[in-house]
């Protein structure tokens, strides 16, 4: 499942701004406060919504007044919709996700959810999930192709007015649409990884199975991978010895107190280091490398600023490892400043954002004519973003 274009309207300051053919490994760079976390965020709102309901992931950003675009008539709704291509009836379809958030004597509700993509190649999409004020029905043959649409089987249902009907259908397999988007919504991944928090000796007992947003289980899972998935973890370790200069070996210590640290092996030495003596560029990769080479990968990956305690040249083979991570079938979005990191970038990679008039637009660097043609004459994304060929990103 690939998500292809997202569209907000009335989201914070996306007034009305869309993404559209998202490249599985997309970057985006804008000045301070122009949007970059309000767009990694929606994906955090819908799974709010999901886990919880609307009025609770409303309330953690503040309340209906403070999601809602600013200068926005308070009646009007806020928009999401996503646009994903998956196979269903070994054929791959174009998916379609509207969610429409408003307010009915001061609670926020439901207005409209809606699920729908084409059974064949003519003729418009089909609802298949279609929920008015927490009302509505949803396709139970979803996979009848051969039957006409008007011989589709509905049934009618009805949810709380702040909860999403696809919290309940995505639970079937049989909603095929329904279920790929909650198993998107459930397990994307933000990672913001803080090195003091990475660093030290961590409890052996803690989730294993994947990193933390903020790295702070990396001691366990590096643990877990040693010991159940050695090939995996020794590619990890091959990464790091090309990477950094120096490092030839690392392994996760389990101590007599019963409690794990890192411990990497420099070649000029007899004895390891412990991660306490570890630069926090090396930490920082091997965190990215156990995130990136987990077993069970996560469908969406949302970076902040990846650049942030790397020296530069590693900049350019980490957004090698971001792009190998989504030709293998997951998705990489990326914030960044760093030009270092653009210059690893491709043309239809790259997206930028302009905040004008307190409302932020979104710009593709393809369709910059200035800027694909300096592309095609062998000039660097990062070194065009320095000289300020992005029009109107940067501080103003």
């Amino acid at each position: 499942m690939i998500i292809e274009s997202i569209r907000l309207k009335n989201f914070k300051n996306f007034h009305d701004a869309r993404i559209d053919d998202l490249p599985p490994f997309c970057v985006i760079v804008g000045a301070n406060g122009s949007g970059k976390s309000t767009l990694f965020d929606v994906f955090g709102f819908l799974k709010d919504c999901l886990t919880f309901n609307v009025r609770q992931a409303l309330q953690a950003r503040g309340g209906f007044h403070e999601v809602i675009s600013r200068g926005v008539d308070q009646r009007e709704s806020i928009e999401i919709e996503l646009r994903f291509r998956m196979e269903i009836a070994d054929v791959e379809r174009l998916v379609t996700y509207l969610l429409q958030i408003g307010l009915d004597e001061r609670q926020p509700v439901v207005r409209r959810e809606i699920l729908r993509y084409k059974r064949g190649r003519h003729g418009s999409a089909l609802h298949f999930v279609d929920f008015v004020n927490g009302v509505g029905s949803a396709v139970t043959n979803e996979e009848a192709f051969d039957q006409q649409d008007d011989a589709l089987e509905r049934e009618q249902q009805t949810v709380a007015r702040d909860a999403l009907a696809i919290k309940g259908l995505g639970q079937f397999e049989r909603f095929k649409a329904a279920n790929a988007l909650r198993q998107l919504l459930e397990n994307w991944h933000v990672s913001d990884v803080h090195i003091n928090l990475a660093r030290g000796s961590k409890d052996a007992i803690g989730e294993s199975n994947h990193l933390s947003v903020t790295g702070d289980n990396l001691q366990r899972v590096a643990r877990n991978l040693f010991e159940n998935d050695p090939e995996r973890f020794a590619k990890i370790v091959s990464v790091m010895q090309h990477r950094v200069p120096g490092i030839s070996d690392v392994e996760p210590v389990l101590t007599q107190d019963g409690r794990l640290i890192l411990c990497f092996q420099d070649e000029q030495f007899t004895d390891p280091f412990i991660d306490r003596y570890v630069s926090d560029g090396t930490i920082k990769l091997f965190a990215y490398l156990v995130l990136l080479y987990d077993p069970d990968p996560h469908p969406l990956l949302c970076i902040e600023e990846p650049e942030n305690q790397l020296y530069p040249t590693l900049l350019w083979e980490l957004a090698e490892e971001f792009r190998a991570y989504a030709e293998q079938g997951g998705q990489v979005l990326v914030s960044t400043h760093s030009p270092d990191f653009l210059n690893a970038t491709r043309l239809d990679e790259v997206y930028w954002l302009i905040r004008e008039q307190g409302s932020t637009k979104i710009k593709r660097a393809r369709d910059d004519e200035q800027i694909a043609a300096f592309m095609a004459e062998g000039d660097q994304m990062g070194y065009l973003w320095k000289e300020g060929f992005f029009r109107g990103a940067g501080p103003q």
